[in-house]
């Protein structure tokens, strides 16, 4: 894409990588770069610097967590915890449905509607976020309470927020819709393996297990997360979907000699000027250590995210054969290449898509043997099932069946656009009452069958259970056989849309004829009409093959 005067927004902005970004798409003259970081302090350190070569560049600045609503996105997590209010409501919009209330309250969503970038750089670490959340330690404190008896609401809540799953499904499901209401044209997301590059053998570790378990878990959610990613780039109506995913140490910020600290915590010089004994030195009430008054400050290269590393620190984690490194500012190369349409080599979702084995000439061959042979079978047997309610969803089996009982009534498409939504619909209710077989296997796979003034045929399993009045239109379009004249009408202008499309279909008997797409003079098909319903209703085709 052509980034000139295109507003960029820049997830994690204030980073090591983050900053080395966006100074390299300053040379492109954007209109705008917006730097989105968690600390106030850190973004707007950032914007200082970058405005010293913004040029006609306008530099804006956002902060808070991008992973929660906004009213818990500038609250630090102790405090969310420790707020009924808020921890409900982080906990609400992680697990419940994604409804335009959740997308509205995300930090994450706001953004992209304020701004409405072309491009979206993401350069949050994402997978640490959610890992070093600790999902060990919070579920042997909840067990250990568990065997006292004494399990609160409050621990399983703070537990629940510890789960890394659901919670980076909802941030990608809240980024796909946020993408989609800006008209993003490209996400280009710099990802992390978890160890460095290294293997299950890395050295670098903090617990006695090697590797540790939290340190596993961050490389388990950068997979999935580009797992997920895969799917974003498989989805049509997005924008071209990158990940960068870098596997090495990334260095350096700074070269300094000053306070030394963790996380803008100096750390705090001791002495013990005399041996304690070992059972002094670990008793609750033990001393003998003085507070020096000063800081650590020694030389250190600051690394950004991984902290600040001594002179040898350094050297180990990049000699040879160790962790080694990369330079933000090769990183950074990468990701202006990537946005500007320039193939890298570097993209691990147009990797995993080059990888991966996918529909087959063979394959498509073996299919109508396949389907032949199971007609003969129901032929011989004098058979028709239509689903058994194990593919998923249970919409399917529904549309399935709902297409069967037309075809029954109906001998074509055209006859069934040209129908009376309320004499298909009686047709349908005398055809279900009087063929047993039909009406047995229906509501023996779970699809209860729904006729007008609220009449139901089901049997011992339902699928989709009734939830009370108020939701039964709701039920009943996720899985219910629907026999109702409304039902009937939509089926109808299917019909109708559907002969309309063949007549818009290009005259000629090529390769860019829609050989898939169904005829008015048609008998209807089941699976042909549940196949176009899933394409062009809910728009669920694939991209890539």
């Amino acid at each position: 894409m052509e980034l000139k005067g295109k507003t960029i927004l820049m997830l994690g902005g204030s980073g090591l990588v983050g900053r080395a970004v966006a100074r390299r798409l300053l040379s492109f003259a954007p209109a705008k770069i917006v730097l989105v970081a968690l600390y106030e302090s850190e973004v707007m350190e950032a914007h200082d610097e970058l405005m010293r070569e913004a040029g006609t560049t306008e530099i804006h600045t956002a902060w808070g967590n991008i992973f929660l609503p906004a009213d818990a996105a500038r609250v630090d997590r102790d405090a969310m915890l420790e707020n009924d209010r808020l921890r409900n409501l982080v906990i609400g919009d992680m697990l419940g449905d994604l409804t335009s209330e959740v997308l509205q309250r995300s930090f994450l969503y706001q953004l992209f509607q304020r701004y409405r970038p072309h491009a979206v750089v993401d350069c949050v670490t994402t997978a640490s976020a959610y890992a070093y959340q600790d999902i060990f330690h919070s579920a042997r404190a909840l067990l250990d309470s568990a065997h006292t008896g004494r399990i609160l609401a409050r621990q399983v809540e703070e537990h629940v927020l510890t789960l890394t799953v659901p919670q980076l499904i909802r941030h990608i499901q809240i980024l796909v819709e946020s993408l989609r209401v800006a008209g993003a044209e490209a996400y280009v997301k710099v990802g992390t393996s978890g160890t460095g590059g290294m293997g299950l053998n890395i050295p670098y570790t903090h617990s006695e297990e090697r590797p540790s378990r939290t340190l596993l878990s961050k490389s388990a959610v950068a997979g999935a997360h580009s797992l997920m990613l895969f799917l974003v780039g498989r989805t049509p109506g997005q924008p071209a979907t990158i990940e960068v995913k870098p596997t090495t140490a990334i260095a350096w910020r700074d070269i300094a000699y000053g306070p030394v600290g963790r996380q803008a915590n100096p750390i705090r010089l001791y002495d013990c000027p005399a041996a304690l004994t070992l059972e002094d030195a670990f008793q609750p009430d033990a001393s003998g250590w003085v507070d020096a008054g000063k800081p650590l400050e020694a030389v250190y290269i600051d690394t950004g995210e991984n902290g600040l590393f001594s002179r040898d620190e350094f050297e180990t984690v990049t000699s040879l054969g160790q962790m080694e490194f990369i330079t933000p500012e090769e990183v950074a190369d990468y990701v202006t290449m990537e946005l500007q349409g320039r193939p890298t080599g570097r993209d691990i979702v147009a990797a995993l898509d080059g990888a991966t084995a996918g529909p087959t000439y063979r394959a498509g061959i073996l299919r109508a043997a396949a389907i032949e042979r199971m007609k003969e079978l129901e032929r011989e047997h004098n058979v028709r099932d239509v689903a058994f309610e194990m593919l998923g969803p249970p919409r399917l089996s529904k549309i399935l069946y709902e297409a069967f009982i037309l075809s029954r009534i109906k001998d074509s498409l055209e006859a069934l656009a040209d129908s009376d939504a309320d004499q298909v619909s009686d047709d349908a209710i005398d055809l279900i009452a009087a063929d047993c077989d039909l009406r047995t296997r229906i509501i023996s796979v779970g699809l209860p069958v729904i006729l007008p003034g609220g009449k139901i045929y089901r049997g011992q399993r339902v699928v989709v259970p009734f939830e009370g009045s108020e939701h039964l239109e709701r039920t009943v379009s996720r899985g219910w056989v629907d026999l109702r004249p409304e039902n009937c009408r939509v089926w109808i202008d299917r019909a109708k849309r559907i002969i309309e499309q063949d007549h818009l279909r290009a005259d000629g008997s090529g390769s860019d004829v829609e050989w898939g797409a169904m005829c008015a003079a048609d008998q209807i098909s089941p699976s042909r009409l549940a196949a176009w319903i899933f394409t062009y209703e809910d728009g669920g085709a694939r991209i890539k093959r």
